[in-house]
């Protein structure tokens, strides 16, 4: 298995892409600008798409994605959700305002889109990759998730802060090569981290001293355009930088 970095920026400007993830040829976890550098080739492939959470920047690129391949190819596209996000999704993003709702075309009984609820803790197997659900605690219903090839496992906090509940279960996970874990803001901005339910240095540090596994390589994401340098310097002052690095763009992880 191998995943693909398609965007792990808090923004946009330059080469910057916002959050998006691309597994093998076929699933996408999270939908954010990186999606848009795909070809078209690429863009059929994918048949799966898991959403962390319904903020813009990790799912602006579903509804273009669908429009562009929907008169391409005859099987439908699934996203994996919680229930809440799929909720939002539909009343906000489909809903033949913003833009049309692909879970009513060609019509609702074969419908272009097809929605998955993914509870909380549930897996989902596909042609033998395991996707699972965990825990995060972000302003919106929000979930992590954790991609597991058999061999090894890769985990994605999605936007999150403080949350008790992701660590415990990351802590069973015998097989955790990879976790990618948000860092937004500086701690200069520590006060807005906390409001908007992400996290900078301090609270990183915190939340990584909380990892009880071994031998696992942290990466960080989500940094906010214009603050990774100095977001970077201070998580090197918490002494993390033996076990932390900056996720970047096509970086490539194998499982």
């Amino acid at each position: 298995m191998q995943i693909k970095i398609l965007g792990c920026s808090g923004g946009i400007g330059g080469e910057l892409r916002t959050t998006s993830m691309l597994v093998d040829n076929d699933i996408l976890i999270d939908a954010g600008t990186g999606v848009g550098d795909l070809s078209m080739d690429e863009l059929l492939a994918i048949e799966h798409i898991f959403i962390t959470h319904s903020h813009l920047d990790h799912i602006v690129f579903i509804p273009f994605l669908l429009d562009t391949v929907m008169g391409l190819r005859a099987e439908p596209v699934t996203v994996h959700a919680s229930a809440e996000t799929i909720r939002i999704l539909r009343t906000h993003i489909f809903n033949w305002k913003i833009w049309p709702d692909f879970n009513t075309i060609p019509d609702a009984t074969q419908p272009f889109l097809q929605y998955d609820e993914v509870k909380l803790g549930e897996t989902r197997t596909i042609k033998g990759r395991k996707i699972t659900s965990l825990p995060a605690n972000h302003v919106v219903p929000a979930v992590g998730y954790q991609v597991d090839s058999g061999a090894a496992s890769l985990v994605f906090t999605g936007d999150t802060t403080s949350c008790d509940a992701l660590w415990q279960a990351v802590n069973k996970i015998s097989n955790l090569k990879y976790l990618i874990i948000e860092t937004a803001y500086s701690n200069s901005e520590c006060e807005l981290a906390k409001l908007s339910k992400h996290l900078c240095p301090s609270l990183l540090a915190a939340e990584l001293g909380k990892l009880t596994l071994d031998n696992v390589a942290v990466y960080i994401t989500h940094l906010k355009p214009g603050e990774g340098e100095s977001i970077m310097q201070e998580i090197a002052e918490n002494h993390l930088t033996l076990i932390t690095q900056a996720l970047n763009k096509h970086q490539v992880f194998d499982l």
